[in-house]
């Protein structure tokens, strides 16, 4: 039953997350370029309305993810997560008054039909909730790592595709390491209560590199097409979110002849993720369309 209650917070989760992508999408459009990856991208945000609402969504879809960690594994929510593209390109076709070619249709089923097939195959379980000093110190100092490596990657980049998938990726590192630091954070509130909760350094870790995640994705929606960022950010956090589910509490998925119809699930989620961002609601000269 919690598994069940997992992968509905995690549903959830991927809904709001959505919702909060197409808002701060709007918002990250209207900003000079001369301002990208500086403080005054983060003034020009603040008084934007559509970016300020999708900072709330946000807000509210983290609930649904700690709540979701605290039912289930790393293993089976991130992955639920790569929903959220679907969801995206439904959201803003919506917003933009539009219909959703066929083909955006075809690869919405394609993700749903191979999350579904994946996860079926793969049933992650197990997994502690004891990490000790030097795996948090390994994990902390390679995700952080390969964000500034993303970052650098980034910068010297004109905007277009390549800069906005760098960021993106970076991004999806960071989104991967709060849901790792927050699965921790929320088992202390889970077991000893808010009072640990809110003295353990993973409580603040999270918040910090969510904080992190959220610029990044902020700089990747302004630098491209969602046909550059969102693949990157999808695949990338349910990937790197996989790993670390295994790498840092031990989480365990099916192997042998399992991996087969796992493979197969991966495939056809990864060809639905790259077609649906070409069913993008932008018109030709990459304009947006506006808040109401």
């Amino acid at each position: 039953m919690s598994a069940v209650l997992s992968a509905l917070f995690a549903l959830l989760t991927a809904v709001a997350n959505a919702t909060g992508t197409v808002l701060q999408r709007i918002a990250a459009r209207k900003v000079p370029p001369g301002d990208a990856f500086s403080v005054r991208l983060v003034r020009h945000l603040l008084r934007s309305p559509a970016w300020l609402g999708g900072i709330a969504v946000i807000v509210g879809a983290a609930a649904c993810q700690a709540l979701a960690l605290t039912l289930g594994s790393l293993s089976l929510v991130q992955p639920i997560l790569v929903l959220e593209l679907p969801f995206t390109l439904l959201i803003a076709c919506a917003v933009a008054r539009r219909r959703l070619p066929a083909i955006g249709w075809a690869a919405s089923v394609m993700v749903a039909a191979g999350l579904g097939l994946g996860l079926a195959a793969a049933a992650p379980s197990g997994g502690g909730t004891e990490v000790s000093a030097g795996k948090w110190v390994l994990t902390l100092v390679a995700s952080v790592g390969a964000m500034a490596a993303c970052v650098l990657a980034a910068l010297p980049r004109p905007r277009g595709k390549a800069r906005a998938a760098f960021f993106s990726s970076a991004s999806a590192i960071g989104y991967a390491l709060t849901a790792t630091l927050m699965k921790a954070a929320t088992d202390t509130f889970d077991r000893h209560g808010p009072g640990a909760f809110f003295a353990s350094w993973q409580t603040y870790a999270f918040v910090a590199a969510g904080a992190c995640a959220l610029f990044l994705l902020a700089n990747a929606m302004e630098s491209g097409p969602l046909v550059a960022s969102q693949p990157a950010l999808t695949l990338g956090e349910a990937l790197v979110s996989l790993a670390l589910g295994i790498v840092v509490y031990g989480e365990r998925v099916r192997t042998g002849w399992w991996l087969v119809p796992a493979a197969v699930g991966a495939v056809m989620v990864t060809w639905g993720i790259v077609v649906l961002p070409r069913a993008d609601t932008e018109d030709a000269d990459g304009a947006e369309p506006s808040a109401t």
